[in-house]
């Protein structure tokens, strides 16, 4: 686990979970994104990950700009239904 954002109003914190074994399993994982002023989540995995990491990728390329990634993670929370509880 290792958070990769975080601002005012989001949270990118990335998942890597290695497979079974080294050789047979390929590594699984995900990005959970964390929309604080709305105090919702979601995990996303697979292409859909994919495409978030190349996305954030060239954005940081262009050169990083809060306000602009924002605005990016925003079109992903946008899916988000589970509700951030705290304990």
């Amino acid at each position: 686990m290792q958070m990769l954002y975080n601002s005012d109003s989001y949270v990118v914190v990335q998942f890597d979970v290695p497979g079974a074994s080294e050789d047979a399993a390929p590594r699984r994982g995900g990005f959970e994104i964390v929309d604080k002023l709305a105090r919702k989540e979601i995990f996303i995995e697979g292409a859909v990950a994919e495409s978030f990491q190349r996305g954030v990728q060239e954005l940081v390329r262009q050169g990083p700009n809060e306000e602009v990634i924002d605005d990016y993670i925003a079109g992903f929370t946008a899916l988000a239904q589970q509700p951030v509880v705290l304990h």
